[in-house]
């Protein structure tokens, strides 16, 4: 039977005392210590600029040929800055009830119309395309967050993943999500939708509307 996390040891034929068991039981307590929370513990290495990375191994043809192919052979664009950059280009969103919208980014701050109006119980995804610059992009996440009438009532999160820089822009769909049914839940909401990385860099922190409709 195990006890303790410890597997139980059967003592000598003779019923006698094994006399290691005692000092093995000791030297398991003076060395036995609360695991170490390694979330906080963990100390990220010096940030080093893409172009540093790809020179640090450049002897190495097979990596060499690797960094290129991952790249998209972007070495010579690359000027050693070391902070990597994530440009939304725009924000789309995609419908069954009509098909795809997409809005440029940046929005005007001072532009207080409706993005995109969805009928209650409709099916959507959020479509984002952006670029990475400088270096690579590690552990992109977004954050949904939804008012009504001055009150949050929702909140989404997702990762997106990690990106090197590359000459095409990358697409990215978010999860499908269902508009609520009801007379409450029609009518006009505000949100924002946030990107941050692993570093807590935020690269983009969009507020807009949206607006909910009765359905056919």
């Amino acid at each position: 039977m195990m006890e303790g996390g410890k597997k139980e040891e059967a003592g000598p034929s003779h019923g006698g005392l094994n006399v290691n068991e005692e000092k093995r039981s000791e030297e398991d307590d003076e060395h036995h210590q609360d695991p170490v929370d390694i979330t906080t513990s963990y100390v990220p290495g010096p940030l080093l600029s893409l172009k540093d990375q790809i020179e640090k191994d450049k002897e190495d043809e097979s990596l060499r040929r690797w960094k290129e192919k991952l790249l998209g052979c972007l070495e010579s664009d690359l000027n050693g800055q070391m902070e990597p950059e994530v440009k939304f280009h725009s924000v789309g969103i995609l419908s069954s009830d009509f098909g795809e919208i997409n809005t440029p980014l940046p929005i005007k701050e001072e532009s207080k119309s409706v993005l995109f109006t969805l009928r209650e119980g409709s099916e959507y995804r959020l479509k984002l395309t952006f670029s990475v610059l400088h270096n690579i992009v590690s552990g992109l996440s977004y954050t949904n967050t939804v008012w009504k009438a001055g009150l949050q009532i929702d909140q989404s999160k997702g990762m997106l993943g990690t990106f090197a820089p590359q000459r095409e822009p990358y697409i990215h769909m978010l999860e499908e999500e269902i508009i609520p049914s009801g007379a409450l839940a029609r009518g006009t909401y505000t949100a924002k939708l946030k990107f941050v990385d692993d570093d807590k860099r935020c690269h983009l922190e969009l507020n807009y509307l949206f607006e909910i409709s009765k359905g056919r």
